[in-house]
């Protein structure tokens, strides 16, 4: 099956980046265009999934945009990278556990070639890093399914500013820290978004 990549040099608002997405959606279901694996960063933005409340906001004065994903409140901006993808998993065995894994393994694989060991959480959805003996946040996944189409995507922070986090509890997660690739291992992350996309494309062929 054809997979579209589509990669944006700019940041992408996310309303319409979401608009997007649902379009492809659509057009895919109608046999019009293919599947969509789209590479970006957003602008500074905090969204809430399905599952938030307005506990997880610490600080009132922030805007929030409500979003039809699973999950709760994150955080969106400059120096992370946004893996968006429109997957039809009617072909693909209708397993979204399956697929959930194989987002899970595409992080760690890639953060692997960088040698930064990582790992999948069963309670906490999200990607994970031992630090300074604490186990901290460095990617969240955000998942939508409609009609066996797999929509919404994944976040990998590289240099993301983490002070903003401190402004809401990402995820609803209460006593855990983010961190950014870049406190982790100070070293060249240019390539990072190639190297996402083909380990993607290929844990989707197994």
């Amino acid at each position: 099956m054809k997979i579209e990549i589509k990669k944006s040099k700019k940041p992408v608002d996310y309303y319409r980046a979401i608009r997007f997405l649902e379009k492809r959606m659509l057009n895919i279901h109608k046999k019009r265009a293919s599947e969509l694996i789209w590479v970006l960063e957003h602008p500074s933005v905090y969204t809430a999934g399905l599952r938030s409340n307005n506990e997880e906001i610490l600080d009132k004065s922030i805007k929030i945009l409500k979003t039809n994903r699973g999950g709760k409140i994150t955080y969106h901006g400059p120096g992370q990278i946004i893996c968006y993808f429109v997957i039809n998993l009617n072909y693909r065995g209708k397993d979204l556990r399956k697929f959930l894994n194989i987002i899970e393994k595409t992080i760690i694989d890639t953060l692997k070639q960088y040698k930064i060991k990582s790992f999948a959480d069963r309670k906490n959805i999200g990607i994970w890093v031992n630090h300074k003996k604490k186990i901290k946040k460095v990617g969240a996944i955000g998942i939508k399914v409609k009609k066996w189409f797999a929509y919404h995507g994944f976040s990998i922070n590289i240099n993301t500013d983490l002070e903003k986090f401190k402004k809401i509890i990402p995820c609803g997660i209460k006593n855990r820290e983010l961190i950014n690739l870049e406190k982790i291992k100070s070293q060249n992350y240019k390539n990072f978004e190639e190297k996402i996309i083909t380990n993607f494309l290929k844990n989707l062929k197994k």
